[in-house]
This record gives structure tokens, sequence and C-alpha cells, in this order.
């Protein structure tokens, strides 16, 4: 924010052109009386229509002339130059194609006539503040400008109230633009981009106000070792400060197993799994992992059957696999402790519990399962999660595919079950308290929603359900495509980096208004630099210049020294704002 130029105010409110044409079912054309290159594709614009203010982006560009000749020749060299700089004003011209999507009824611009105006509207109770789904189109002539900041201010809201949270800034003249984050964790989110545009510190940024707005707890299943405590940027070597760095017990960063520290840190404490809590489905989730087969629920079943539910993961881990003793005749038979004893004993097929035994090797040698771990670890986090802090839970050491899907979905399918009772508990009275919102963060979301599994995780529920339980999900991955459809029309707002290929742009831009003429500015983004923003957590799409995570984003949030800003920033917005 410190780098603006004092050019920014000149900018705001600019008229750029007028209407000529369109239509409500596709888009406006605007002709426009200053250069195409002093805008650019996204550019967020108002048009003024008798007592009506609507919000567009514009989405195309065009060259176009009164007649072709003069376009297809080089009029500079073809006639002399007070004739050529008459023909450019007039034969050659450049016209903008604008997505209309808002718009707001504002009344007339005379005072006495806006009085009278609002007085009738307040007497039949019509007056609505906030800009409504676009319904009609403005006249032919009316004039287009450049939003300033009191349009961005009414359409995304005013970033000087607590709720709302600067997420970016418009790309041409550097206002703010903020999410609701009271609104936007009343939905499950998506924050998406191609390998290396910079999702991880756009989450971060999203993580770190909502920690810091107390709007929710966070369960953050940690992959990369990337959110808990510092790290390095890949591209530049700086330092990135960790989200335990700043807000300290809020943030309980986990281990997974005994022992470990995770980036030179001690962990909260570390984590170990029960062998009794893990359940029949959680093994059949990993299907695809360990390439089960068809019989496996079937000796899942049997297991439980034989052992009860709490002690058969550790009685089929403890059974042998090609183990013989000599009978008393001499004869080599299976050994009493085998695989093979119980499965003819219980009518399943050797061959395929044996198979299940060995695919089931990497999970039994895990460290992180015990028989009698030091304290319930679901539980605290459970407990922590429902008093306010949050968890990052680190993978580090147990990288691995497997151990991610196992050990995610596990606990999830704890947290669902803990919200429902306590919600159906303060629905029908039994407690006074109000469940405490939850967002759960999903990286390489597609590993755990694609559309093979999608119906066998507790994810795939929560994404669905859940959100009448308090529990909502904020997905992040750069494959969107090969996550479940079902899943993805769930996801209420969508936070997009740059993205190349075609099937990822039509999936983040699945349902949204206006897709068609989304699609060129998504794949036009600067990476690691820029995203667009779409959905439930914001009125309208808009592609914005995302926030840096450095010192001055933490001094925003009220850490350290509050940096003074330069070029009257301050005072521009407030007068801006209009006041």
């Amino acid at each position: 924010m410190n780098n603006k130029s004092t050019s920014i105010e000149n900018k705001s409110d600019k008229e750029i052109g007028i209407i000529i044409g369109g239509s409500l079912s596709e888009s406006l054309t605007a002709r426009l009386n200053i250069s195409p290159q002093e805008i650019q594709e996204g550019s967020f614009v108002t048009i003024k229509s008798g007592n009506w203010q609507f919000y567009g982006l514009i989405t195309d560009l065009r060259l176009g002339a009164t007649d072709a000749r003069f376009s297809d020749e080089h009029i500079d060299h073809s006639f002399p130059p007070l004739l050529s700089s008459i023909l450019r004003e007039e034969v050659l011209y450049s016209n903008a194609v604008i997505l209309p999507v808002l718009m707001l009824e504002n009344g007339p611009n005379d005072p006495d006539q806006f009085f009278q105006w609002e007085a009738e509207k307040k007497k039949k109770g019509e007056i609505n503040p906030n800009p409504i789904q676009i319904k009609t189109i403005p006249a032919h002539q009316s004039p287009v400008r450049l939003a300033s900041a009191v349009d961005i201010a009414t359409v995304f809201g005013d970033p000087r109230e607590p709720s709302n949270f600067v997420i970016g800034y418009t790309r041409e003249q550097d206002f703010p633009v903020c999410i609701d984050l009271a609104h936007l964790v009343q939905r499950s989110s998506g924050v998406f981009g191609a390998t290396g545009t910079g999702k991880s510190f756009l989450t971060r940024i999203l993580l770190a106000g909502l920690i810091q707005q107390d709007k929710s707890s966070l369960l953050i299943f940690d992959m990369h070792d990337e959110y808990g405590f510092d790290d390095t940027a890949s591209d530049t070597g700086e330092k990135v400060v960790g989200l335990n760095s700043h807000f300290g017990a809020k943030v309980q960063v986990i281990g997974l197993g005994g022992g470990r520290n995770i980036r030179g840190n001690s962990p909260s404490f570390h984590l170990e799994i029960a062998a009794s809590d893990i359940q029949p489905e959680d093994i059949e989730m990993l299907t695809g992992e360990l390439n089960l087969k068809e019989t496996t629920a079937t000796t899942l079943a049997a297991l439980q059957s034989s052992f009860g539910q709490k002690q058969w993961f550790n009685a089929f881990k403890t059974m042998k696999t090609g183990t013989y003793i000599i009978d008393e005749d001499g004869n080599k038979v299976d050994a009493p402790d085998s695989v093979a004893v119980w499965a003819k004993e219980n009518n399943i097929n050797v061959m395929a519990a044996e198979s299940l035994h060995s695919k089931l090797g990497r999970l039994f040698a895990a460290g992180y399962i015990a028989n009698n771990p030091a304290g319930n670890g679901l539980q605290t986090i459970v407990d922590s999660l429902k008093n306010g802090r949050h968890i990052v839970l680190s993978f580090s050491g147990y990288e691995s595919d497997l151990h991610y899907l196992f050990i995610s979905n596990l606990i999830t399918r704890k947290i669902r079950e803990e919200w429902e009772d306590q919600t159906n508990d303060y629905r029908n009275g039994k407690k006074q308290t109000e469940p405490r919102q939850l967002i759960i963060v999903v990286e390489e979301a597609h590993k755990l929603l694609n559309r093979e599994m999608a119906a066998q995780t507790a994810f795939s529920t929560i994404a669905r359900e859940m959100r009448k339980y308090y529990v909502t999900l904020l997905i992040i991955d750069q494959r969107p495509s090969q996550i479940d459809d079902e899943v993805m029309s769930q996801l209420g707002t969508r936070i997009s980096g740059y993205l190349t290929d075609d099937e990822d742009i039509r999936a983040v831009l699945s349902g949204a208004a206006g897709k068609d003429a989304l699609r060129s500015m998504l794949s036009h983004l600067q990476p690691k630099e820029e995203v667009l923003i779409a959905g439930w957590g914001v009125p309208m799409p808009i592609p914005v210049r995302s926030r840096r995570l450095d010192a001055e984003f933490w001094d925003d949030l009220g850490f350290g020294k509050k940096s003074t800003p330069s070029d009257g920033d301050v005072d521009k917005l407030i007068k801006g704002l209009g006041y």
C-alpha cells in the first residue's frame, strides 16, 4: 500500500466512454473515448442511467473502424499529419465489452428530487441500500466510468468496518476490495491456482484474517508444513512468518506420532491414534491408494464381528501370514495365530484375507497408531476447536498420500460426529451455547474429493450437508477439474490464481454467472500477483491484486508497530468514501 501514487485519485470515477448497444442476456458494448491501453480486461466500471447505477466488468476490448480501408492502411504514411490525426479521431475507434452484474437504485441527481424520491421510497419500505442482481440494462449513451472508492465500498464493503477483511486491491485504482469473513464462513470455499501461483500465501492471508477476527475455529491439515511455523519462500528465499509465531497459543501445532520436531520447533503435543478408534470405513476409504479388492468390505465386517468394534484392528495386526506348524501326524498346517486359520474359521477367502493383511502393512507399521496412547489426542483436538483455538496438524515424517488420506478422514469423521451432536443438543434446548463455527482446511483436495473417493470420505458429507451443523471446508488445490462435481457445486466462494488448463478453468467457473466472459479473465491473471474472486463471499466476481504476506500485512492486523501510510492513503480513502 505504501507505493501508491498520487495519480490514483485522478483515475477514480473517470468517464471512459458511453453505452452504444448490448443486451441483458449477453453483454453491453461501450464506445471508448480514451485509449484502450488506459484500461484492461477485468476493469470494474459503473454506468449511471436514470435512477439506477449499474456495476460491471470489462471482459473484452475491440478495435473498429467506420471504414475498413483506413484500418487496413498505415494512415500516418498515406496522409499528411493533420489529416491522419483527424482520421484517427473520426474513423478509428475502440469498444469495450462489459459484463453487467449488479444494479443499485440511487435516485435522481438533483438534490430536491432525490430527497422527495427517498421519502416516498422509505414510506413504501422500498429502500434497498445494497446492490441487487442485474434485471435491466442502461439506456443508450449512458456514461461509463471507472469505479471510484465509494463504488468499491458500496459493492464490497467499507474496509474500516471490523467484519470486512481486505483481500486485495483493484488493479487500476488500487482501491481496497473486502470480503465479509462472517459471511464467507457460512459456506465452503476453495482456493485454486496452478502450481507456483501463490495458493499457500493467499491461504495464509485468509487464515490470518479469520483468526484475527475470531470468526471460526480452524482445523488445518498441513501436508507440507507451510502454515504453523516459520517457512522460507521458495522463489525469493525470504522468511515467511507462520501462524503460530504471530498468534501464539491460539494456534496449536500438532505433530503426528511421537518425538519429531517440526522445522526445528517443538509441537504443542504429539498426536497418537488409538487402534480402537479405527473403523472399517477408515480402511475402505484407502481403496484407491492401497489397491484394495472388492472383497475388502466383507473381510473387514468379519473382523469386526469376530473381535469387536474396539479390538479388530489390533487383532488383525498381530496375526501372522505364511506361518505353519507340524501337527501330531507330522503334517504341515497353518499356525493358530495365522490369518489363514482365522479366515477359514469365518468362511472368508484365505487369499483375500492375506492380501488385505499385506496391504495394511504400512498402516500396521505407522508410529502414530498405538494400543495405549498417552492421552486421547482426538478428543483434545475436538475440545480445543470447541473452545476457540486453532489446530495445525503437521504430517512431518508421514508425508505420503496414504497417511494424509487416512488421518485426515479419521479426524474429520470424529469432528462430524461431535458437531452433529452438539448442534442437535443446541436446537433441542439441551444446551444454551451455540456451536462454534468450524472450518476444515484441506490441501491437495483432489486426493480426498475426486470422483472415485468423494462418496467414501467424511469430507464430501461436510461439503454437502454439514453447513447446517456449523462446519464448512476450505479446500486448496491446483487441479479443481479432478474434484467431484457435486463437491465443487457446494463451494460458495472460489478464489483462483492463474490457471492454464481449460478443464480446470471450467471447474472453477462452473455455476458462476457470466462464466463464459470470465474464462479469458482467469487465464490472463498475473501469476503470484492477481486472483479472481467469485461466488458467495463477494457480491460480484472481480479480479484483484492480492495482498502481500509481509510486515505491512501483519501491521494492519495489529502486530508490531503500525507503518505510516504514504501519499495520504488514509485521507484519500476517507474522502473517497464520502466522509
